[in-house]
């Protein structure tokens, strides 16, 4: 089953209904399965929260199979190449790569720049459908 890691930056425009949205709706579409870190809905929360959509988000994360944080992801996340992904996207990649390097994952849908770096230099197949 095609599985797709999803970042909060592609969620959010779906969320905000962004011109995009379409887009990536019919992406997500494409695979079977939705991962994410469980930050993925602590930010989306906090955006929903921001513009009033929290129910929205809920019904969004419902489709989505969230990891659980753990010592391991955050220990790893401290380090993982390159430095210039953010903090936040460091776990996000982390967890993404741990899923990849389990033969869980075909992508990422990022509309983050330095965290779709990030995954390409891993070798992750990127997607920002427009």
């Amino acid at each position: 089953m095609p599985s797709v890691y999803l970042d909060t930056s592609a969620l959010g425009r779906v969320l905000l209904g962004e011109p995009d949205r379409a887009a990536i709706v019919r992406a997500m579409d494409a695979f079977d399965v939705h991962v994410a870190s469980r930050l993925l809905r602590v930010e989306l929360c906090r955006l929903a929260l921001r513009h009033s959509l929290l129910d929205a988000a809920d019904r969004m994360l419902t489709r989505i199979s969230l990891l659980p944080l753990d010592d391991g992801v955050l220990a790893a996340a401290e380090t993982t190449p390159p430095s210039t992904v953010a903090t936040l996207d460091a776990i996000h990649l982390t967890t993404a790569l741990r899923l990849a390097e389990a033969g869980s994952l075909d992508a990422m849908l990022t509309y983050d720049v330095r965290l779709a770096e990030g995954a390409q230099q891993h070798g992750l197949t990127v997607l920002a459908p427009s």
